[in-house]
């Protein structure tokens, strides 16, 4: 049985909901560039489904008339334990996206992360939000490099995080079916797409054209999709562990280091002065056949110990996802697609469902556990609260 794409924020009641009706907004160019993975996207779909692996242990007879859901991470306390990934191209899924997913990232209490790809510069996002962290990929240009950390800096930004999983950028079938981040113009048919989706049209069009304003200064180019592919080639294939002893010695901030799996790469970041790890697979957009996000966490955490931070993204669609993640070892969990399916069907209401929609599910999923803050989650034992299904 199939249902009509959603069309109001209100008549979304999952993130499915927001990801149908960004289906139907968005042209095809984008909402694939929202939705798809690396080859086979066989990562991709194991990072959302490998979270059936698990089951929540539900008590009895517990006072949660009240939920808390604050909770420590990137330095201070937030009202709410997940917050919004760097997602590179917000402000191409609405106007002034980017700007639009950091008001509400200041409203809900959260960290806003500003993606190296934005379309606003991470100076005008940062002003949007509250507590924003700066994605960091290191390019070939370290004197590009050096501009975006002093910027971050004089935008009062403590937060880095370090993008390590991408020397190389594997084939993204639907985007290379699309043309994204290989064409330099639009071409007949990606106009006749955008022509077939007017209400996104409309909305583009009277906030005129559009560039990757986070790198207009650096030379890369005229329009955005030239910009956007010469970043991409210029992404360092050479990064090794001696560029992060460099990052940490010219950054006074925190450090979180995206991408990681293994568990002895976990050890080495924090060895090398990270302050935190990213537990990640990109959402499944790099090396096809890896492993789930979420099937990593447990020993990451294990290995780094309780001192270093470790944060968790890749595959979370509900609030039960974030409930395991934070059960399995994660300090707070970030959303990507979820963010960006709620603005490229609705804009910054639709973000701001999709905040909604997590914050009740995950005060209804404590709720039925038996425990009343994430506090208190985490201060479980974890075989009392969480276990893996034995195949």
């Amino acid at each position: 049985m199939t249902f009509p794409s959603p069309r109001s924020p209100r008549t979304c009641h999952s993130v499915e909901d927001l990801r149908l009706a960004a289906q139907g907004r968005l042209p095809r160019l984008l909402f694939d560039y929202v939705d798809g993975g690396a080859h086979s996207e066989t990562t991709m779909r194991a990072n959302a489904g490998d979270f059936a692996q698990w089951r929540l242990m539900p008590r009895i007879l517990r006072n949660v008339q009240h939920i808390d859901l604050s909770t420590r991470f990137m330095g201070a306390r937030h009202r709410l334990p997940f917050w919004f990934a760097p997602v590179g191209y917000l402000g191409l899924l609405s106007p002034r996206g980017d700007i639009a997913a950091g008001r509400v990232a200041c409203e809900a209490g959260t960290v806003m992360g500003i993606s190296t790809f934005s379309i606003a510069p991470l100076e005008e996002i940062a002003g949007a939000a509250g507590q924003s962290a700066c994605q960091l990929y290191m390019v070939r240009d370290r004197a590009i490099t050096r501009d975006i950390l002093d910027r971050a800096k004089s935008a009062g930004i403590s937060d880095l995080i370090l993008t390590v999983d991408t020397p190389v950028t594997p084939l993204r079938p639907r985007d290379a079916r699309n043309g994204f981040r290989a064409v330099t113009r639009f071409g007949a048919r990606h106009v006749l797409d955008m022509v077939r989706h007017p209400r996104w049209l409309a909305d583009m069009a009277r906030n005129g054209p559009v560039e990757a304003g986070n790198i207009a200064r650096y030379d890369l180019g005229k329009g955005i999709l030239e910009q956007s592919a010469r970043l991409g080639r210029e992404i360092d294939p050479r990064l090794v562990w001696d560029d992060l002893d460099w990052l940490r010695g010219v950054w006074s901030g925190r450090i979180y280091v995206k991408g990681v799996l293994h568990p002895g790469d976990a050890r080495a970041c924090r060895d090398h002065g990270a302050d935190g790890v990213i537990v990640s697979n990109h959402g499944g957009r790099q090396l096809d056949f890896a492993p789930s996000a979420i099937s990593c966490l447990p020993v990451v955490r294990e290995a780094v110990g309780p001192d270093c931070e470790v944060l968790f993204d890749s595959g979370v669609r509900r609030g039960t996802d974030v409930v395991m993640a934070l059960a399995l070892g994660a300090d707070a969990v970030a959303l990507g697609r979820a963010c960006a399916y709620g603005l490229g069907a609705f804009g910054e209401a639709g973000v701001a469902r999709a905040v909604d929609l997590l914050r009740e599910d995950i005060a209804s999923t404590l709720a039925l556990m038996g425990l009343a803050s994430i506090d208190e989650l985490k201060a479980q034992p974890r075989d009392e609260i969480i276990a893996r299904i034995t195949p």
